[in-house]
């Protein structure tokens, strides 16, 4: 598509011309990106005569249109879940062997468990970490017990600014339809904006829970976080005319 991958923005390479803000997205587009695939995971999930499990989210699968709306990809792992799989227990063992890729496919997979749409919740909550901290599941000084999702459960609710992609707290970041709000030291100030990162990082958690049981629904996850995004928005004049997940189309290339 138009503006590339979501792996792309996120951990660009800058060319020595190029900007350095050339290939970052703002705080709000962040969010915009996270709503769409959240509305497409549900989607594939709820909304599809049978439901569709994508088996492999992650930055590169998600791409940005001219619009920078984000749109779920490659489905060559993707498995449509008949009946009888439906009710398959998420503990019983699978000889399908493990889907997806090493820090964004869910602990259970690795176990041998059946195949469930938890597995594609889980991997959306540890690419909402990654969106909101720049860091990759596999960034090295995640060993030795430390991952993506303790990293961020132990900053929160009190350090979360520690833990936040340090360009996003830039004065300007490239902006889009939206325009500029970044995460500068005025509007860190104030509890709204905290607030709204405690909770978007904490649906990251949820979702990314070791126990599939315990993560969220994707309906929930839209609920949650199109409300936290109201609640960013409204106050401001870009609160008018940008999209939301129960207006735009369901963002899903490739089926």
């Amino acid at each position: 598509m138009e503006n590339g991958s979501l792996e792309d923005w996120l951990h660009s390479s800058v060319g020595m011309n190029e900007p350095e803000t050339m290939r970052n997205l703002n705080f709000i587009q962040r969010v915009n990106v996270a709503v769409d695939v959240a509305h497409a995971l549900e989607y594939l999930h709820h909304r599809c005569e049978t439901p569709i499990i994508h088996c492999d989210l992650k930055p590169s699968n998600i791409l940005l249109d001219e619009e920078m709306v984000g749109h779920i990809s490659d489905f060559g792992l993707a498995k449509i879940l008949s009946g009888d799989e439906l009710n398959y227990s998420a503990n019983e063992s699978s000889s399908l062997g493990l889907r997806g890729t090493i820090g964004y496919a869910p602990p259970e997979y690795g176990m041998g468990s059946e195949l469930s749409t938890n597995g594609d919740v889980y991997s959306y909550g540890i690419l909402l970490l990654e969106m909101l901290t720049g860091k990759r599941p596999t960034n090295e000084r995640f060993k030795e017990g430390l991952s993506l999702h303790n990293f961020v459960k132990a900053a929160l609710p009190n350090r979360v600014v520690e833990i936040i992609d340090p360009i996003l707290l830039q004065e300007s970041v490239r902006g889009g339809t939206v325009g500029d709000i970044t995460l500068n030291e005025n509007n860190l100030g104030n509890d709204k904006y905290l607030q709204c990162l405690n909770s978007i990082f904490k649906i990251g958690l949820t979702c990314s829970a070791e126990s599939p049981s315990e993560r969220m629904d994707m309906s929930d996850v839209v609920t949650k976080l199109c409300s936290i995004r109201d609640k960013l928005l409204r106050p401001t004049r870009l609160y008018r005319g940008i999209r939301t997940a129960y207006d735009a189309k369901p963002t899903v290339a490739g089926i």
